[in-house]
């Protein structure tokens, strides 16, 4: 009866979701079971409105990390569609055809969006793809094409070549999206 608890207790531990721990391991020393539990930091704001930031940005997240890895899947989509196609007029073509079916898909959902929501989704497209909006515009359509979009998005108060940055400014964004990637968010 004690063997069959040793071996399903650890198991159900580790399927359950916890809020608490990152994950858990057990080790045996010198015949004592000892589980090792890795904590996760805890968020402490000591202010009420960098609290409510914290939480809207999980709001964004949760709102935009979806539609960067739907970007991710459609970029290497047509990555495949357009290097499959060996004529340079044809590939731009093909290129102006996916624009218009993308934009035609996905401009309702943007509509909706606040600046701040832009601004993450960019920062997470970036996350995801390992380019910027900019480079990834400049890639697919030309240099010209992203100037314009460049241009259109700083009169909105924004920036196509902002870079994901988790070691420095984008930290506490990182730590949201490996929350939600982990279904703890």
């Amino acid at each position: 009866m004690l063997l069959l608890v040793a071996f399903v207790v650890p198991s159900a531990l580790a399927q359950r979701r916890s809020r608490g721990f990152w994950h858990q391991e057990w080790t045996v020393d010198k015949g004592d079971t000892i589980p090792l539990i890795h904590i996760l930091p805890i968020r402490k704001y000591s202010r009420r409105p960098d609290m409510r930031r914290y939480q809207r940005l999980i709001r964004q997240v949760k709102k935009c990390y979806p539609l960067a890895k739907q970007a991710r899947i459609e970029m290497e989509k047509m990555e495949r569609q357009l290097l499959a196609v060996k004529d340079k007029k044809e590939q731009e073509k093909l290129a102006k055809e996916l624009q218009k079916q993308l934009i035609k898909q996905y401009t309702p959902v943007i509509l909706k969006m606040t600046i701040s929501e832009g601004k993450v989704l960019l920062k997470l497209i970036d996350r995801e793809t390992e380019y910027t909006a900019f480079q990834i515009i400049k890639d697919f359509r030309g240099g010209f094409v992203a100037g314009f979009w460049q241009m259109f998005a700083k009169m909105f108060g924004n920036n196509l070549k902002l870079e994901y940055e988790p070691e420095t400014k984008d930290r506490v964004l990182e730590q949201i999206v490996t929350y939600y990637e982990m279904g703890w968010l």
